[in-house]
């Protein structure tokens, strides 16, 4: 367990230039797997991390890389529900850059009967985001119409999916037609391309501002306030983002009128006690879904380990559809 060779996507603290180097696989704790990665996916906070804009948490990996997939190869001591040769998806510590990495057991699963283990990776870091924000936190419930702004994204696509198996009607945002009809084709009643059309009013055409429960907001600014303007009363708002800002110029009293709920989280900041409460829900509740392929993972390309300088910069210029991988 110890003799094996890693690969992995070192980053040069001097010009953030990437390169890979080699070291010893490392050895999982005893509530930790061992992955021999097929996959890894790649999150905005690793654009961050790479460029030098969100450190790493000082208890987890330098390596970049939050969702991997890939098979097990060793198991800690107190690791039972999995063993070597099982394939697995899990939301990782950082370290996902590599051809192997360290998973906590409670943020494991196997990967689900409709998808192919390196598609897997595009699972762990979005599930686990849609299921904490929009049903944990805002409590999104069968029948409620829902708004998930950045539909083309990798939460976005996931997400459209899931909350149209779990029963709501869901509206989306998007950044051009085509984008606009695939998301259609996941699952969203309608979405609107914000390049062109304003969300608020194509909304109010279809007799629903004002009626929307439940608002997965990744963009922020301006969007805050036109959020209230299509919220329910006791609406739920939740924001992952701010790609327009952290700052804007807010009318908050639809808040009160309203009764709205404005709130948010970041996912890597919360416990590896409250990932494993989400990783159990979701088995609970989504994994059926996930078996029989009616919530699927949108791919937009694969680039090879090598080249995840690359991808990475694919991924800033924001063109792509769903989740971009890298294949060790």
């Amino acid at each position: 367990m110890t003799d094996i060779t890693r690969r992995f996507v070192h980053i040069d603290e001097s010009d953030r230039s990437l390169s890979l180097q080699e070291d010893q696989a490392p050895v999982p704790g005893a509530d930790e797997v061992l992955i021999e990665v097929a996959a890894a996916g790649l999150n905005r906070a690793d654009l961050l991390q790479w460029k030098g804009l969100y450190p790493p948490p000082p208890d987890a990996s330098p390596i970049m890389g939050l969702e991997v997939a890939g098979t097990v190869v060793a198991c800690g001591e107190a690791v039972n529900e999995f063993r070597p040769g099982d394939e697995v998806c899990a939301l990782t510590h950082g370290g996902g850059y590599a051809s192997h990495a360290i998973a906590p057991r409670g943020q494991t699963l196997a990967v689900p009967a409709a998808f192919e283990l390196h598609e897997a990776a595009a699972l762990p870091e979005a599930l686990l985001t849609v299921w904490h924000n929009v049903f944990q936190r805002a409590g999104l419930k069968a029948g409620e119409n829902v708004l998930i702004h950045g539909g083309a994204s990798g939460i976005g696509t996931l997400g459209v999916g899931i909350c149209k198996a779990m029963g709501a009607t869901v509206f989306s945002t998007a950044g051009s037609e085509e984008k606009c009809r695939r998301v259609e084709a996941l699952g969203a009643s309608k979405a609107f391309n914000y390049k062109k059309e304003d969300f608020v009013e194509g909304l109010d055409a279809l007799g629903l501002k004002g009626r929307i429960a439940v608002i997965l907001d990744m963009v922020g600014g301006d969007y805050i306030e036109r959020n209230f303007e299509v919220a329910a009363p006791e609406g739920r708002i939740v924001n992952i983002a701010f790609l327009r800002g952290f700052k804007a110029d807010v009318n908050f009293l639809p808040l009160l009128l309203k009764r709205l709920t404005l709130t948010g989280s970041t996912l890597r900041a919360q416990s590896e006690t409250q990932k494993a409460q989400m990783v159990r829900e979701i088995r609970e509740e989504l994994f059926e879904h996930l078996d029989k392929g009616s919530i699927q993972a949108v791919i937009d390309r694969e680039f090879p380990l090598a080249q995840a300088q690359e991808a990475l910069e694919y991924m800033e210029s924001g063109v792509h559809m769903g989740k971009i991988l890298l294949r060790p």
